[in-house]
């Protein structure tokens, strides 16, 4: 499938690059798992090239415990200070400080909401599709994400500014911005 006309971001010659955007970009999945999974990292992903972080994807599934947000909530500054030391993902404490904080966050809203995907569909009823006709006209983030990431910091996340949140939205599949000419568009 590499003669598809994909969204020109996933064009590259990089494969992970393409099978991320053909089956998980903008397509429908909110998976308790997965949506902890994504946030951490859009997280990581802030200020750098998405390629980097889909590389180390594995190293992050094994260096925060699969994203199981109770067994990631239960790490120490042991545990932290053996992941600043671990050249197989990115070494930000910041970061890392901040995806255990979100499993924490994450087991919090799971108790007063029943789960994180209620508290997601609370701003995001349905998906919203937009099929712009050209990259630019994509935007980085918009009033829902701006809302949710409001919320969400007042609810004890960090690293979940308006553009980690609207690309974390895409991710998921709660903001489907596939471009209209891509054969990926629709996803059910």
């Amino acid at each position: 499938m590499t003669d598809l006309m994909r969204c020109p971001w996933s064009t590259s010659q990089d494969q992970l690059m393409q099978e991320y955007h053909d089956h998980e970009w903008g397509k429908l999945n909110i998976d308790e798992q997965y949506l902890y999974e994504m946030l951490t990292l859009e997280l990581f992903q802030s200020g750098l090239n998405w390629s980097v972080v889909l590389h180390k994807r594995e190293n992050f599934r094994r260096a925060f415990k699969n994203f199981i947000p109770e067994e990631v909530a239960q790490m120490t500054a042991t545990d932290l200070e053996t992941l600043m030391r671990d050249s197989s993902i990115i070494r930000n404490k910041m970061k890392i400080t901040a995806a255990i904080k979100n499993a924490k966050a994450i087991l919090i809203i799971e108790a007063k909401y029943g789960s994180f995907k209620r508290y997601l569909q609370a701003f995001i009823k349905t998906p919203i599709i937009h099929h712009p006709e050209i990259m630019a006209n994509i935007p980085t983030t918009n009033d829902i994400a701006k809302t949710l990431a409001k919320q969400m910091k007042k609810d004890g996340f960090s690293f979940v500014g308006p553009v980690v949140i609207y690309s974390y939205l895409q991710a998921i599949g709660l903001i489907n911005d596939h471009l209209e000419s891509c054969p990926f568009k629709y996803h059910g």
